[in-house]
């Protein structure tokens, strides 16, 4: 497969580093908002070209990885794309997937080509196990927790509030919560039971920090919601401490079986991350992989990971996976 990147931040270069250990696909263009002269990637002898010339490469593109912010860039971005690439996105944002699918599915028919959206760990393969969780335990719930990682959003927010000049913002999950859930219990959560906010700040000299302290923990939506706790440190804490970007989580499903619901079955799938977008980067390449036998095989229109058969992703045959697999 001839595959490129579109967008080289944090989520890019790992898409990257995904490729480099994939015998069967090879990386042939990186396309930048910035100047081309100014980025380096970490391939040899790989193009770095304007996203201005994007249409050039039509028909020399099997899938082409969309490595954009999902708060502005993907709503355009993909649409726009897969009108002309198969193409391959990581959009977040849970409560609008629906409309985001509408759009890009309308492009990928007009241009015949097949698109995969929301494509990461969650959304991604933390709804894969909820999906699979329900239907093995229809009677039950099912509770995902987050972290402890970096959310690179609500750390955005906060460099956003006046007097910030750095932010990272830690994602925890409530351990008792976890341990309740994990006993077999199916307990009702508030949005504060669930999970803590950890903020470490790096401020402006002479900055208001009580101030800065109040404008992040009643921050609506972000933060009010939740306990959060306002951690200031200076910038070679800063670089030396949170320069890492992890992630993780779980999915667990309680549920109950036999004649009078007496048996307790529970069900958890974990990730515990060290690299977010290296993490993120690897799903949208196993996915890619799939995309590109879906549109071999004519299914045009935009897809997400509910939709895939699982041997689309594998690099072994179907043969192989039954006898070392199954």
């Amino acid at each position: 497969m001839k595959v490129a990147i579109y967008g080289y931040g944090n989520l890019g270069r790992g898409v990257e580093d995904s490729i480099s250990r994939n015998q069967d696909m090879e990386l042939v263009a990186v396309f930048t908002r910035r100047d081309p002269a100014s980025i380096t990637i970490a391939t040899p002898d790989v193009k770095v070209v304007s996203t201005d010339e994007i249409l050039s490469w039509k028909g020399k593109i099997d899938i082409l990885f969309l490595c954009g912010g999902s708060a502005t860039d993907l709503p355009e971005m993909t649409p726009a794309l897969a009108e002309h690439f198969n193409v391959v996105d990581s959009y977040d944002n849970h409560s609008v997937i629906p409309n985001h699918l509408a759009a890009v599915d309308a492009a990928a028919r007009k241009g015949g080509t097949t698109a995969l959206i929301s494509c990461g760990w969650d959304p991604g393969m933390f709804s894969l196990n909820r999906l699979y969780a329900a239907c093995l335990l229809p009677q039950g719930e099912t509770y995902t927790f987050w972290g402890r990682g970096v959310s690179q959003g609500h750390s955005d927010a906060i460099r956003r509030v006046k007097g910030v000049v750095d932010a990272r913002q830690y994602t925890v999950p409530v351990e008792e919560a976890m341990e309740r859930v994990r006993s077999g219990e199916c307990p009702k959560f508030t949005t504060r039971d669930k999970h803590l906010r950890e903020c470490y700040v790096v401020a402006e000299e002479g900055a208001d920090l009580e101030r800065i302290r109040q404008d992040i923990v009643t921050m609506p939506a972000y933060f009010e919601p939740y306990n959060t706790t306002v951690h200031f440190i200076t910038m070679e804490e800063m670089h030396r401490d949170h320069s890492a970007l992890p992630h993780g989580g779980s999915v667990i499903r309680t549920g109950r079986s036999g004649k009078d619901g007496q048996n307790d079955q529970v069900i958890e799938y974990r990730l515990t991350l060290d690299s977010n977008p290296e993490f993120t980067g690897s799903a949208l390449v196993a996915f890619g992989r799939a995309v590109y036998r879906m549109a071999a095989r004519g299914d045009v229109g935009c897809k997400t990971v509910l939709d895939v058969a699982p041997v689309d992703l594998a690099v072994a045959s179907r043969e192989e996976l039954v006898k070392d697999l199954l």
